[in-house]
């Protein structure tokens, strides 16, 4: 009976001993999915921020590229191919391929002069000869042709074992703007440069041409009180006059240059008889003519030939033009005439048998200060307010000569 007790205790204590154990089993495999589960929440946790933080990164990738106006691309090298992946740069839709181009294929969208420079480049990083790219350079648009200014980058973003680039990051973005002003810049230093180069040519040209009719007036007047003959006298004084309105000449001319630079040239529109303006000042001129060596005379329609225009501007463009033909001419005849080209314009001329003008000098000849002959008074002013003049009128100038043959001036201008 003992014997059978302790062998049933026994029985039951053996079996609260493995109910003991499968319970701390159980409690430690328990223990054991809690702590891979909240070692896996800590995980899920870090990946989760480093997430965030990518997608914080993206966003501010995105948000430069946006900003700096930048499209990113890369080379695939053993390929030789050029992807871009994205393009934020302004006014260029669909400048960039839609997938991606061979580098041969992309060379032909760049500008020519700047082909064979970027195809050098390019091909420095992709051999591994060079580390980094920047180029500026011009491009034509992937589907329209319209050409534009670019500046480029580039890095070596991978290497293989031997050190040779696999791929290679780049940058580019439009410059059209700074291209502009880099133009503007240099326009504005070249006409910095002009204006005071021609500030010294004026200085020196009025100093002359100023001195010269001056100095005649007052050698002049300063005998005429000595002088007892008539007619001495009367040449004196004539002598006087025709370096007095010489003088008063170049003052004109400064005066409407000055004018017309700062916009205060104010044009009177009146309407008078072309042809009887012409004769008149055919004959004026006539005076300063050697009768035995050149005539001058007009070449008009008989019909009267009213044009409505500023008086003054017109007859100050022909004045110049017969002061120069008188001044280049020994021999043969002036001539002062005009035409209709079209209907609503007339073109007056000035033709002479003086010395002509040599071809290379038939574009500049309108230049402010340029002259044709140094030796030949003048200040170089007469013909450059003849083109302002009559671009003021709505209207242009121009040259036809022959070296040694002569020359026909031209003014076209609208009539009203």
């Amino acid at each position: 009976m003992l014997r059978r007790l302790y062998y049933f205790i026994t029985q039951e204590q053996i079996l609260d001993i493995v109910v003991w154990v499968f319970l701390i089993a159980s409690l430690l495999a328990l223990a054991a999915v809690l702590y891979w589960q909240l070692k896996q929440s800590k995980v899920l946790k870090f990946e989760l921020s480093q997430l965030e933080k990518v997608k914080k990164h993206n966003v501010e990738y995105e948000f430069i590229l946006k900003a700096m106006h930048l499209a990113v691309w890369h080379i695939d090298v053993k390929n030789k191919t050029l992807t871009y992946e994205k393009d934020y740069r302004e006014d260029v839709e669909g400048f960039a391929p839609p997938s991606e181009v061979s580098l041969e294929d992309m060379t032909v969208y760049y500008d020519d002069d700047d082909r064979q420079q970027m195809s050098t480049a390019l091909k420095d990083v992709c051999d591994g000869h060079s580390d980094f790219f920047h180029e500026v350079y011009r491009m034509s648009s992937w589907y329209n042709g319209d050409k534009y200014w670019s500046e480029g980058y580039a890095v070596v973003s991978e290497r293989d074992a031997d050190g040779r680039p696999l791929q290679v990051v780049g940058a580019s973005m439009r410059i059209d703007k700074r291209k502009e002003m880099e133009e503007a810049l240099v326009d504005a230093r070249n006409r910095a440069e002009e204006s005071d180069r021609l500030k010294s040519a004026f200085l020196a040209n009025m100093s002359h041409e100023i001195r010269t009719p001056l100095n005649a007036i007052i050698g002049f007047t300063s005998v005429l009180p000595d002088v007892a003959d008539d007619e001495e006298r009367r040449m004196l004084l004539g002598l006087v006059h025709e370096n007095t309105q010489k003088l008063l000449h170049i003052v004109d001319d400064v005066v409407n240059i000055s004018k017309m630079e700062a916009g205060k040239l104010e044009l009177v529109m009146s309407a008078f008889d072309l042809n009887t303006e012409l004769a008149l000042m055919a004959d004026t001129t006539a005076k300063s003519l050697d009768p035995g060596a050149v005539t001058i005379r007009t070449e008009c329609p008989n019909e009267v030939q009213n044009i409505t225009t500023d008086h003054k501007c017109l007859t100050e463009i022909l004045r110049h033009y017969l002061s120069n033909a008188v001044k280049f001419t020994s021999a043969g005849e002036i001539v002062l005439g005009y035409n209709l080209p079209a209907e609503g314009r007339i073109r007056i001329w000035v033709r002479d048998t003086g010395k002509g003008v040599p071809d290379n000098m038939q574009q500049r000849i309108f230049e402010r200060f340029f002259k044709v002959d140094e030796f030949i008074p003048g200040a170089g002013l007469g013909l450059s307010v003849c083109q302002s003049l009559a671009f003021s009128l709505g209207g242009k100038v121009g040259v036809e000569s022959t070296l040694g043959k002569g020359s026909t001036f031209w003014v076209e201008i609208p009539i009203l």
